[in-house]
């Protein structure tokens, strides 16, 4: 994104609040909420850029620890989008880190403290019937939300001719999944080092 984001105190507190309502329907982790996020922040906002919404997604898949790290990333390149591009010193690292600040305490807070809730209160009443409904009836929007995101971010590379190298890897990976029990860390691994060689 060249041209640089003129973001008010009322986009930063938009954005805030549209990661904390993401955060309290975001079942089955934040990486469910990726399409909304999609459309929030790509579509609707054009605040980042198909490219680095991806990006932002497989890095931070593909880097140790939590997977929510990702939304960090996204707030990082709203900032400095905001900021005038990562050249532009200190100010735009600054909006870089109040992006990463907005986006992860959006995400994190809501869901903690209802998790925490709702962690008690299942715990106590985990043999009701209505308890082990809702548990199993959860199992399949997960995985819809799960496939959800896989598709947004595939659908991202439209262009065959220049991406098939992209969906050769995507079937690949889809097929060990299915076939084999090759852990997926491993395949995350080898996505990694293909794309740090300038393969992909």
């Amino acid at each position: 994104m060249n041209e640089v984001l003129n973001l008010s105190p009322q986009d930063w507190l938009s954005l805030f609040t549209h990661f904390a309502l993401l955060s309290v329907l975001g079942v089955g982790g934040a990486i469910t909420t990726a399409p909304e996020m999609h459309r929030y922040l790509v579509d609707e906002k054009n605040w980042l850029t198909d490219a680095s919404f991806s990006s932002s997604i497989a890095l931070a898949q593909s880097a140790p620890g939590p997977n929510v790290l990702f939304v960090a990333l996204m707030g990082w390149n709203i900032g400095l989008n905001a900021g005038g591009g990562l050249s532009a010193g200190p100010h735009a690292w600054a909006l870089g880190m109040l992006g990463v600040l907005i986006t992860m305490v959006g995400i994190m807070l809501p869901s903690s403290i209802l998790t925490y809730q709702a962690t008690q209160w299942t715990h106590k009443n985990r043999n009701l019937r209505s308890v082990r409904a809702f548990k199993s009836g959860m199992a399949p929007i997960v995985i819809g939300l799960l496939v959800s995101t896989g598709w947004l971010l595939s659908a991202a590379h439209r262009d065959f001719q220049q991406d098939w190298k992209l969906w050769l890897v995507t079937a690949t990976a889809t097929v060990l999944m299915l076939r084999t029990n090759l852990h997926l860390l491993w395949m995350i691994a080898i996505g990694g080092v293909l794309g740090g060689a300038g393969l992909l």
